[in-house]
């Protein structure tokens, strides 16, 4: 028996010990967070229960889709009476469209791509993909060729000196205009002091990042894993910032929903949130991580070596160009972090619209509170959280700090953000 059938053997079978989950299991501390078996289906507000349970859930060939992955593999969805399938797409434009197409119900998605499409920058300003729950933190990486191996590791500064030393030949990929590898490269090049039309911008889609690097067409790269990693042990390119340097357990990737899915069959919608939230958990025991790297890498998924998801996901980084190694123990990805993780914040899609505005994508102030109001479901994430015994943050709102220069972004002032230089 493989080892990808031999977890999902023990899941459906219910063998806590062997998995880290169980009824009443406690968190890292030993602390209890309550039952996260959910073997029980929810039911939609009128308690009546959808007898259409097949889904079709979107991933991108990338780590951070892992959570979703991994409660098909651990039957956690088939425990609560749902048929999903999952879909690789090609690209995030393709995601979008499938969604606002509703060829499938919901993604793995960027958190902010639901505010990329409403306000124009990635899409046609509908309002029809919503934001059920985050998936991660941590775990993206601006990954430069080693030809800009002066740039060195964490120094924006340095890393404009370098770019400038090349030339004005320096090409950049994200991955979606507005996407939040967008925001991440386009915040790193203005603390590095680097005009956005002095270099180029393109988007290309993650798993084409390394290829496209190995043939000279961009020299610089911010993208999730492993596609960072694969650079560095390919010895093209070097990991020059790990997005937690940037901004310390900063929102990633979200799970995304139509809405036709979310107003047809919310009860759906619910187990499939309460399932990817016992796979976030079972990700989280590092123990679990060598195992779900040998599953999720198989080509049907990222189509990865197991050994280059395994290490950053383990939070020790080959940096590459003799950098060394760097210890993000603490500070890498993750997936459920006692529930900090799961609950999306409005204050993170004020920071992000503030983005938009102050990168030149949006001319004037957005309606901040409205937008965050209406694609944000708050309330269902929290419906869902109390059900599975998981406590809510009470964080939201609230000042946060970015590392990378310093600056604390106050979500009651989003204004000031926008327009600093």
């Amino acid at each position: 028996m493989d080892r990808r059938a031999f977890l999902r053997g023990m899941a459906v079978a219910g063998a806590g010990v062997g998995l880290g989950i169980g009824v009443g299991c406690g968190d890292d501390d030993g602390e209890s967070t309550g039952d996260l078996t959910g073997a029980t289906a929810a039911t939609s507000g009128s308690g009546a229960k959808s007898t259409n349970r097949a889904v079709k859930l979107g991933f991108i060939a990338l780590t951070d889709c892992s959570s979703i992955l991994m409660a098909k593999e651990l039957g956690y969805f088939e425990e609560r009476g749902l048929d999903v399938t999952i879909e690789k797409q090609a690209s995030w434009p393709a995601t979008r469209d499938n969604l606002l197409t509703d060829q499938i119900d919901g993604c793995h998605g960027l958190y902010t791509l639901p505010l990329s499409v409403a306000t124009g920058i990635g899409g046609d300003g509908r309002r029809d993909i919503f934001v059920a729950m985050m998936l991660n933190n941590n775990g993206q990486a601006i990954t430069l060729a080693n030809s800009l191996a002066d740039a060195g590791y964490g120094d924006p500064e340095q890393a404009g000196e370098a770019i400038k030393a090349a030339g004005g030949s320096t090409n950049l990929a994200m991955t979606f205009p507005g996407g939040t590898h967008d925001l991440w490269l386009r915040y790193w090049l203005l603390a590095a002091g680097i005009p956005f039309d002095s270099v180029g911008i393109e988007a290309v889609p993650p798993p084409q990042m390394v290829q496209n690097m190995s043939v000279g067409n961009v020299q610089g790269y911010c993208v999730g894993e492993p596609w960072g990693a694969v650079a560095v042990r390919q010895d093209i390119g070097f990991t020059h910032l790990a997005t937690q340097d940037l901004w310390e357990h900063h929102p990633e990737k979200a799970f995304l929903v139509t809405r036709k899915f979310k107003e047809e069959r919310p009860d759906v919608v619910k187990d499939c949130m309460a399932a990817i939230l016992r796979a976030s958990r079972w990700l989280d025991d590092f123990d679990n991580r060598a195992g779900a790297a040998e599953i999720v890498g198989q080509e049907h998924y990222i189509n990865a070596p197991a050994a280059e998801i395994a290490g950053r996901l383990g939070g020790v980084y080959d940096l590459g160009a003799d950098l060394g190694e760097k210890d993000f123990k603490g500070q890498q990805m993750t997936f459920f972090r006692d529930g900090l993780v799961n609950l999306p914040r409005k204050s993170h899609y004020f920071w992000a619209l503030a983005q938009y505005q102050r990168f030149g994508y949006l001319k004037e102030a957005p309606p901040y509170q409205e937008l965050a109001d209406e694609l944000i479901l708050s309330d269902l994430y929290a419906e869902v959280a109390a059900t599975e015994g998981i406590d809510i943050p009470d964080d939201d709102m609230q000042p946060f700090d970015i590392e990378l220069d310093g600056v604390t972004f106050d979500p009651a002032h989003p204004d000031e953000e926008a327009s600093r230089t």
